[in-house]
């Protein structure tokens, strides 16, 4: 008896189903899989200057930008728990005519996303598109993680990004080549412009894309990897016309400790903006016709520790430093000049994909000025994967 296509993909669900070894099914050349998991969070945070609104992104996640910063308030601490980090993925894989594959796929979540309720009733929330791109004979097209960033240097962590300040961390549209080693992508450009008074002005204004170029490094003790990034700042509003380069260099890895691991990245560049920090500084200074691109310097160190086949933990400390141009500061306002983190976490996972996990987070930011803050956080987590 032959199967329709519509049997054969049940039969295939099923048989996955048994298995417990395989997340997907197949349709003739197409192959499917499918993943993500579910997360929830609970988090308790302490801001010595006052806890941001409700509403803020810093309450589900740490985004240093968002860490308030003035005279101490003795406000308590606050209490979040939210599963919208939780997230799905699906994918397929067709083999061509050609003998050649093409593969996609698109990944949702619900962070950072509009809520289409409210947390008095509905507590719902809009899903929004993480990944979506084609890839084919070494190239790819769509959304994903920029080739500027190195993910695999990301540690492990209960809050979101973790090294929120020390990273590079962007997704957007791109086109990108791999070959060998190597790899080259054009991406989508955006420009975040300091204007009269500090205020934040974001351009999408470019005539060219933004560049990276980058090299992995693969050996029996870990990787390493080197980045780059050009691109054009541009500022085209109420009639003035400017622009200026960017460029930056990253580099970044893993080292195997035995069980351990080490992971670490150090970035430097001239106007790299929203590129690192999650947007924690400009790229630039909007001075009269022209644009003065902000320096910047952040990095990150993580060492994993496997206490035993359940038990591991993460040490890490994250940091960032802008090199702010002080004769702007009329202009500028009162910028972040430094942003760091402390981190340690204890997770247990009984089975390979279930995770318990606890957190405790210390973050600081400074500002030109010298006015400074900042936050400590308990965090507890459940995750399970499938």
């Amino acid at each position: 008896m032959k199967l329709t296509p519509i049997k054969t993909l049940a039969a295939s669900a099923v048989l996955c189903a048994l298995s417990s070894t395989a997340y997907g099914a197949k349709i003739g050349d197409t192959e499917l899989t499918y993943g993500g998991y579910i997360k929830l969070d609970a988090m308790w945070s302490d801001y010595s200057a006052g806890a941001p609104a409700g509403t803020s992104v810093g309450r589900d996640f740490y985004v240093p930008s968002t860490l308030t910063v003035g005279s101490d308030n003795n406000s308590d601490a606050v209490f979040d728990m939210h599963a919208r980090e939780s997230r799905f993925n699906f994918g397929t894989s067709t083999l061509l005519d050609n003998g050649k594959t093409v593969k996609t796929k698109i990944e949702l979540d619900f962070l950072a996303s509009a809520p289409g309720g409210n947390e008095r009733v509905s507590n719902s929330y809009s899903p929004r598109i993480r990944h979506a791109f084609i890839s084919y004979d070494g190239w790819l097209f769509g959304q994903t993680w920029s080739n500027f960033q190195n993910v695999g240097a990301l540690p492990e962590a209960l809050d979101f990004i973790g090294p929120a300040e020390g990273t590079v961390f962007v997704r957007q549209s791109q086109v990108k080549y791999t070959t060998g080693a190597w790899s080259f992508s054009l991406e989508n450009p955006e420009s975040t412009i300091t204007t009269a008074g500090g205020s934040m002005a974001v351009t999408d204004d470019a005539s060219l894309p933004d560049f990276t170029a980058r090299y992995t490094h693969k050996a029996d003790w870990g990787n390493f990897v080197v980045a780059a990034l050009a691109r054009q700042l541009t500022y085209k509003k109420d009639g003035l016309d400017a622009d200026e380069t960017s460029f930056g260099v990253s580099a970044s890895g893993m080292v195997k400790l035995g069980q351990d691991n080490l992971k670490f990245m150090l970035t430097q560049g001239k106007g790299l903006g929203r590129y690192v920090g999650v947007n924690v500084a400009h790229g630039a200074v909007l001075n009269g016709n022209d644009l003065d691109a902000i320096d910047s310097t952040s990095g990150f160190i993580a060492y994993q520790h496997k206490w035993n086949s359940q038990w591991r933990s993460t040490f890490l400390y994250s940091f960032f430093s802008a090199d702010n141009n002080t004769d702007l500061l009329s202009i500028s306002g009162d910028p972040t000049e430094s942003s760091q983190s402390y981190s340690a976490n204890i997770l247990y996972s009984p089975v390979k994909r279930l995770t318990f996990g606890a957190e405790l987070k210390h973050a600081e930011r400074e500002l030109e000025s010298g006015a400074d803050g900042d936050m400590d956080r308990l965090q507890f987590s459940v995750k399970y994967a499938f």
